[in-house]
């Protein structure tokens, strides 16, 4: 695990008045889930369930689905490493820049990483399954007039180039190489795991479900582990969990943190047909998920419309905060699908900006120059308020006339 994540209020002697640096929506009434977590509170005098079947009973009624299809974890990122884990040694493939804790996970697990497929964002600001590719070894990806690359630096490995319209061909390039990969203990070739976010943070951007859909169904001999922590906050068709488990090459992570704003409970769970996820049960640890948290996803099981979001509203005031950077001389906002999205400092560097707005202003930014293949430049906004938004946009709008 890297330092510099989001949400690191704790850094900074001024009270922070708007964090724009965590993606979880807090803006949310989660009174009604308070009461009920009150009224259990008696809870933690007493050991949780060692498996917690109940809730992944609630969770599967909820979603139509077998239980045995679901696995509730601590939080999405246990399932990140859970998964690593009952998949070592791998190999596996990231597409880049995405959620660190794939990677983390993956070199924790002695996953081999094979060539990254590279993120190439379209200007409407989609990441299309077809838009991908594989670098050349040690190849410098160009950047374009807007800042962005066109492509992030690669893990080293063959080289192989795979260009836009040719996705099938990169999968098969990765079944190929399944081939020479070590054998499993059972004498079989170890399958590749291909981790996707979607929406993809930082970026923001959502892969198109038809073709995520024939990916899938093309190459049965790959894993897609898709992770949909933030799949309330886009409007854009996303793989049900239905879809998911009728697959048996699809592992499906879910935060209910991020739907929720309940960061720390942690609480997250996979969707999977079940024979991976038995095979992901077989690794986690007994009592993993406290007592107090499955009491949050049993009343969140039967009540899930709590702490609804506006989410058209949302969305379109995440334009209108983009739209008023971008007047901004020296920032580049990125299109987007969901409620966060990356910005490109012209000159400077996103610490100094992060560190004056937290120090002037009480507002918290995301540094995002450590996601791989973003430079110094880059930082990740997070959509709050129409009044914290617009005092944001004034005081980026103050660093930048002021800068030396």
């Amino acid at each position: 695990m890297i330092n510099g994540h989001g949400d690191d209020a704790f850094r900074f002697a001024r009270p922070i008045v708007a964090n724009f640096s965590s993606n979880v929506y807090g803006n949310v009434d989660l009174e009604s889930l308070k009461a009920h977590l009150r009224a259990h509170i008696d809870a933690i005098g007493h050991y949780p369930e060692p498996e917690p079947y109940t809730l992944e009973a609630a969770l599967a009624a909820r979603h139509g689905i077998d239980p045995a299809a679901v696995c509730v974890t601590n939080g999405a990122t246990e399932a990140i490493y859970l998964t690593a884990h009952a998949f070592a040694p791998g190999p596996s493939t990231i597409l880049q820049p995405t959620f660190t804790e794939y990677a983390d996970a993956c070199r924790l697990y002695s996953h081999p990483l094979v060539p990254a497929l590279h993120n190439k964002r379209s200007e409407a600001g989609g990441v299309s399954m077809d838009e991908h590719f594989f670098c050349e070894d040690n190849e410098t990806p160009e950047r374009s007039d807007d800042g962005f690359d066109s492509g992030v630096a690669c893990w080293p490995g063959a080289a192989v180039t795979v260009r836009q319209g040719e996705m099938p061909r990169a999968l098969g390039v990765l079944t190929a190489r399944e081939k020479a990969t070590p054998k499993s203990k059972t004498g079989g070739a170890q399958r590749t795991l291909i981790w996707l976010c979607n929406p993809n943070n930082p970026t923001g951007t959502v892969i198109p479900k038809d073709q995520l859909i024939t990916a899938i169904e093309g190459h049965p001999e790959t894993t897609f582990v898709i992770d949909q922590s933030y799949g309330s906050f886009t409007l854009e068709p996303l793989l049900t969990a239905a879809e998911a488990v009728s697959y048996p090459n699809v592992i499906q992570l879910h935060s209910m943190t991020k739907r929720y704003a309940m960061p720390g409970l942690r609480l997250g769970y996979i969707t999977a047909h079940p024979k991976l996820t038995d095979r992901i049960r077989a690794v986690r640890m007994p009592w993993s998920v406290n007592a107090l948290a499955i009491e949050a996803g049993l009343y969140l099981a039967a009540h899930p419309d709590t702490a609804p979001i506006d989410l058209s509203a949302l969305l379109a005031e995440t334009q209108r905060l983009r739209d008023a950077l971008n007047a901004l001389d020296g920032i580049a906002a990125e299109p987007t699908q969901t409620h966060f999205f990356l910005c490109h400092l012209a000159e400077g560097t996103a610490a100094d900006l992060k560190q004056w707005l937290a120090e002037r202003h009480g507002l918290l930014i995301r540094d995002a120059s450590n996601f791989e293949g973003l430079d110094a430049g880059h930082f990740r906004i997070a959509t709050q308020t129409p009044a914290a938004n617009d005092a944001l946009v004034a005081a980026i709008r103050q660093y930048l006339e002021n800068r030396p």
